[in-house]
């Protein structure tokens, strides 16, 4: 039979200890977690509120190990002196002078029944013959804390003369000391705190991150297998409009992702015969032209010319749109262009919005923003 000590100075405080390091272990897992998604949401008071919490996280911890250090070192200050008979010794590495070893001891306290507990000690290979089985050494020992032995190497002339001159018995193999493990629900506990913070922060975010992030999957030679597609031509004139009807769209896992903006294009021109286009729209999986009415009068009305978009820069408005123009929780994102009526010359605007309103914000040709206009 082993006996396990578990009572220690502060063990009455350890469920507060316990607490503040779960809640440490949940501040660091959340703060980490916004560090990466706030950037990829675009959404930067994500990423500064990650920040804070990192450093109250500190705050928290450092607190917890400064009482902690305090209780250690109160236990230690009672720290006494008694005899221990060596029962066993054994080297455990080492290939300088100082070896290692580990000594089973039966330690004699003055005022307290004989016990048995298992120290490592260095000990220099000149005095080894020193510590012999049977021999008799003096120890230093925690009253609260039993399992926590030094070997004391110049104990001092009075102790050094009790140990040689007095005997002591062995303790029953029963009486053996080990201190409380804690080191695996420390650990397990941190574990549960970080990923209960992480997903405090990932789970509201998880459409973003997870579906408008970007990925691979959905480039071109993918995109054949994940998309649909339909298109239609055709021409209607009365004496006061004219129809235009070319149409077509082309439906994706994500409009966001790495390239799939210029292949839908490129599907949308190739489909219906032509790169001009009147009315074109990307929405969060759809590209899609629309059929016009223009007066017959206004034949110069001007098209949009779907190769000269740069589909490449998109993804960095809707990705600005969602995060500066004051939409906390965008829920949806629409692009629409739209040439100027006397100049020709295409406009773009991004509009994001969500339960409680809209916002959006202009670019030019080229994708550089000209107006916001916030929520």
């Amino acid at each position: 039979m082993v006996i396990t000590q578990t009572r220690e100075p502060g063990a009455a405080s350890r469920p507060v200890e316990l607490v503040k390091g779960f809640v440490g272990a949940v501040l660091f897992g959340a703060a980490m977690a916004a560090g990466v998604v706030g950037p990829v949401v675009g959404r930067m008071d994500v990423f500064w509120a990650g920040v804070g919490l990192l450093l109250f996280a500190f705050v928290v911890v450092s607190l917890g190990s400064s009482r902690r250090k305090r209780a250690q070192d109160a236990a230690a200050a009672t720290s006494r002196r008694a005899l221990a008979l060596i029962e066993s010794r054994r080297a455990i590495g080492g290939e300088t002078a100082d070896v290692p070893v580990e000594f089973v001891l039966t330690v004699a306290p003055d005022d307290a029944s004989a016990y048995r507990v298992e120290t490592n000690h260095s000990v220099n290979l000149v005095d080894l013959p020193n510590y012999t089985p049977r021999g008799v050494v003096v120890v230093e020992y925690q009253p609260e804390r039993p399992w926590n032995v030094t070997v004391v190497d110049d104990p001092g002339p009075e102790w050094a003369g009790r140990a040689a001159a007095e005997t002591v018995d062995s303790a029953p193999e029963s009486t053996m000391v080990v201190g409380p493990n804690e080191g695996y629900s420390y650990c397990l506990l941190f574990l549960v705190g970080l990923l209960i913070g992480a997903a405090a922060v990932i789970v509201p975010f998880r459409a973003q991150v997870f579906d408008d992030g970007g990925s691979d999957t959905t480039k071109s030679s993918s995109s054949t297998t994940t998309s649909s597609s339909s298109f239609s031509t055709s021409d209607l004139t009365t004496e006061f409009s004219s129809t235009r009807t070319a149409s077509g769209s082309v439906t994706v896992d994500s409009m966001l992702a790495d390239g799939e903006m210029r292949w839908s294009a490129e599907s949308l021109i190739k489909g219906m015969g032509t790169d001009k286009v009147f009315n074109l729209s990307i929405g969060e999986r759809v590209m899609e032209v629309k059929p016009v009415v223009v007066p017959a009068t206004d034949a110069g009305a001007a098209p949009i010319d779907m190769r000269a978009i740069p589909y490449e820069r998109l993804p960095a408005l809707v990705a600005e749109a969602r995060s500066a123009l004051g939409i906390k929780n965008p829920t949806s994102w629409h692009i629409g262009f739209e040439p100027d009526a006397r100049t020709k010359v295409l406009s773009i605007r991004v509009t994001v919005s969500d339960d409680r309103g809209a916002a959006s914000l202009e670019a030019d040709a080229q994708g550089h923003v000209t107006k916001r206009n916030p929520g």
